[in-house]
């Protein structure tokens, strides 16, 4: 799933590439994926891209007129800049993994793609933010809160941290891959309850997800979109690392699988040695 370092550069990369063209001609070839119907995907066409900026998770290009295209990637989602299309029909909507086609007036632009069956990619046309639900309801980018606005935010809902943090009415950006990494780097059992995190806790934890996800955002920007899933994987120590050795400890990365996900951790560095119970297997593992 795009994160805040993978959905800011991708922002950048915009900016770079399609920030003063004109919109062709904006195509929808999911129509499960678009959830407004005003305005209309007519009303882009001839409109300069002005911007490409991000909220939390979701990406928010800018037209003139104050016309957002705000997207969310969800877990198998993507953007592919295109310097060239192969034609010049417009979209026909199917099963395809193309959801939006951006069209601009040199021949380039790009796509908003899915992956597998579950098909969650949201896209929002919009006048106002604030009428994009998940916008709305976004906490603090995790990026930018300082340390008393941090606290306070993850100490107002009591659970297991690697839920708070990655609740994004918390605080907004981190997602599953990216709480691991912060937690490993933070020395946190994932299962931590955040009432009882102590403040030298609160402050370690605060530090390494600006460290995280800043050192993430700095490899990201400059890349190639195609390029930014393998520098993500590149720069992982735990997450999707089961069975592999910790690159700080040695010890085996563990895992603990749910329904529809799972987290990955070094119970070295982050439980005392001690593994913790996989929930799906409802067993504890020894």
């Amino acid at each position: 799933m795009p994160e805040l370092p993978e959905v800011e550069a991708l922002a950048g990369y915009l900016r770079q590439r399609a920030v003063g063209r004109r919109v062709d001609r904006l195509e929808i070839a999911a129509i499960s994926a678009l959830k407004t119907y005003e305005p209309a995907p007519t009303a882009v066409a001839g409109r300069a891209v002005v911007d490409a900026s991000r909220h939390g998770k979701f990406l928010d290009v800018l037209f003139e007129g104050d016309l957002h295209l705000v997207v969310h990637l969800a877990r198998a989602g993507w953007l592919h800049y295109r310097e060239a299309f192969p034609s010049t029909t417009p979209l026909r909507p199917g099963k395809g993994p193309i959801a939006v086609r951006v069209r601009l007036d040199d021949g380039s632009g790009f796509d908003l793609t899915e992956a597998g069956t579950q098909k969650k990619l949201a896209a929002y046309l919009v006048n106002d933010l604030a009428t994009v639900p998940g916008v709305a309801k976004l906490g603090p980018d995790a990026l930018a809160a300082d340390l008393p606005t941090f606290a306070e935010r993850l100490r107002s809902r009591r659970g297991q941290v690697k839920g708070v943090l990655t609740d994004q009415s918390v605080l907004s950006g981190v997602g599953n891959a990216y709480s691991d990494e912060i937690l490993h780097a933070a020395k946190l059992s994932p299962f931590a309850i955040t009432n009882r995190l102590t403040d030298d806790q609160i402050a370690t934890l605060h530090a390494t997800t600006r460290q995280v996800l800043g050192d993430a955002v700095e490899r990201s920007l400059g890349q190639r979109a195609a390029e930014l899933k393998g520098e993500k994987r590149s720069g992982l120590k735990v997450h999707a690392r089961t069975g592999l050795p910790c690159p700080v400890c040695g010890d085996t990365v563990r895992e603990v699988s749910f329904a529809d996900s799972s987290l990955q951790y070094c119970a070295t560095c982050q439980t005392g040695g001690k593994p913790l119970a996989d929930r799906r297997l409802s067993r504890l593992v020894r």
